[in-house]
């Protein structure tokens, strides 16, 4: 049956190269979809049609503008499944390892999160950085001050952008100035999913920072808060570091490990997004399968902070797949570029001995991490009844991957070379919810 565009206002078309995912390729060899020349229909925000140009040109009146991206590859927004906006400006710090780091630069540089002013002012340049590498949604920790986080879903509303944060919870080992209390944190959580939680396109996470720093009963705290408020994301770490691992065994004796702390506690369920699990053992990956939690792959900080590699061949194994998304972790991360963070993946996958190829990376980039948040119904592809969060990426963004990309062969290889050479150069344009939200070059098409 012919496409029509429904009447009304509030519609455009993008046109170009599409390129995106529709199933999981460590499952499916049929989960890609390409339009060499395709056409997106927007309307409302939403995409109503999309498909090949010669299929849906005679359907768009003359009156509706069509933004061509004849060099360009548009794909679905990144989404960024772990990171810090209050470490922004602790990117590059030098040396240690994670407990030292944190204690060197980490809790330092939050505590100057408890002025508001100044909290909105890193946010500003966190979200500018965010569009400018292409990602559209991103999973963020806040600090411990409820200030953080109005200051950031200030921001995501501003530019109406599909975001999750959380307060962050802690209530011992770390400097006095940042403890809260399992009362006053559940008490300052519940107020602020009150004010943000569904607000617009904000999302709350339950944010304990790790077992270490928060008591049974501050876990017991963010446990009741989901039960409490079941559309909450809830956010934490676990298993990044050796030295951690084995803090966690001295911290919580009862328990069977650092996952355990958290199963224990009631925090595992669809929606629990786990940082890192780099060292999880066969066990607990089966029971992240189980309770549907998820796993934040963060190669560029674990290779920064010498944690360790992460198998994505395992956590992606056939008989009790775990759901996994890409996360930059700034500050301990070393880029917003999601596209340099799949090229660090890929090396960590070949230092496991596992071949990662560009539509995983661009799945894990994407609609794996909508999976991860649970927003697959939402975000990570291009399909009709999802929101237009978009991305195009310039195949000539320099001078080498301009003679680069004149090479190709097939859209894998393409894909694999954007991977591996592309950074903050390529994105061209970003759009939300249809909408320019960072052109590169200024302008629009």
């Amino acid at each position: 049956m012919p496409y029509h565009l429904p009447t009304g206002q509030d519609s455009h078309a993008i046109r170009g190269h599409i390129v995106t995912l529709t199933g999981d390729p460590f499952f499916s060899s049929d989960a890609l979809v390409e339009h060499t020349d395709g056409l997106i229909v927007v309307q409302g925000g939403v995409i109503t049609a999309v498909g090949p140009w010669a299929d849906l040109k005679d359907a768009i009146p003359d009156d509706v503008p069509v933004d061509h991206y004849p060099d360009g590859l548009i794909t679905s927004g990144f989404i960024d499944t772990h990171v810090h906006y209050v470490q922004t400006g602790i990117i590059a710090a030098f040396g240690a390892q994670l407990i030292d780091w944190l204690n060197t630069y980490t809790f330092v540089a939050e505590q100057k999160f408890e002025d508001a002013d100044y909290a909105a002012r890193v946010a500003s340049v966190f979200f500018d950085q965010l569009l400018a590498n292409g990602t559209t949604t991103a999973l963020t920790f806040c600090a411990v001050y409820p200030q953080s986080v109005d200051a950031f879903f200030e921001e995501a509303t501003k530019r109406n952008m599909r975001m999750v944060g959380g307060k962050v919870m802690m209530d011992r080992n770390a400097p006095e100035h940042l403890l809260d209390t399992a009362q006053t944190s559940y008490d300052d959580s519940k107020a602020l999913i009150e004010r943000w939680h569904g607000t617009g396109r904000n999302l709350y996470a339950v944010t304990p920072r790790f077992a270490p720093t928060s008591t049974p009963e501050q876990l017991a705290a963010a446990s009741a808060l989901l039960q409490e408020h079941p559309t909450t994301l809830m956010h934490t770490h676990v298993s990044e570091n050796l030295g951690e691992i084995a803090w966690v065994r001295s911290l919580f004796p009862e328990s069977k490990g650092y996952l355990d702390v958290y199963d224990r506690a009631g925090l595992l369920r669809p929606g629990s997004v786990l940082a890192h699990g780099v060292h999880l053992n066969p066990q607990e990956r089966i029971r992240v399968h189980e309770t549907g939690a998820a796993i934040s792959h963060c190669p560029t900080s674990n290779l920064f902070l010498g944690s360790g590699l992460f198998h994505v061949h395992q956590a992606k194994n056939h008989t009790h797949p775990m759901k996994v998304g890409l996360g930059t972790d700034i500050g301990a991360g070393t880029s917003f570029s999601l596209l340099s963070t799949m090229n660090e993946a890929y090396k960590v996958a070949q230092l496991t001995q596992y071949p990662l190829d560009s539509i995983k990376m661009l799945y894990l980039a994407t609609l794996g991490g909508a999976e991860s948040l649970g927003l697959e119904g939402e975000l990570g592809s291009i399909e009709p009844g999802k929101t237009a969060d978009l991305v195009v990426l310039d195949k000539k963004a320099t001078p080498l991957l301009e003679f680069r990309s004149g090479q190709v062969t097939s859209l894998e290889e393409q894909l694999f070379v954007l991977a591996v050479m592309g950074d903050d150069r390529t994105i061209e344009t970003t759009f939300i919810a249809g909408e320019v939200a960072y052109s590169r070059d200024g302008h629009e098409h």
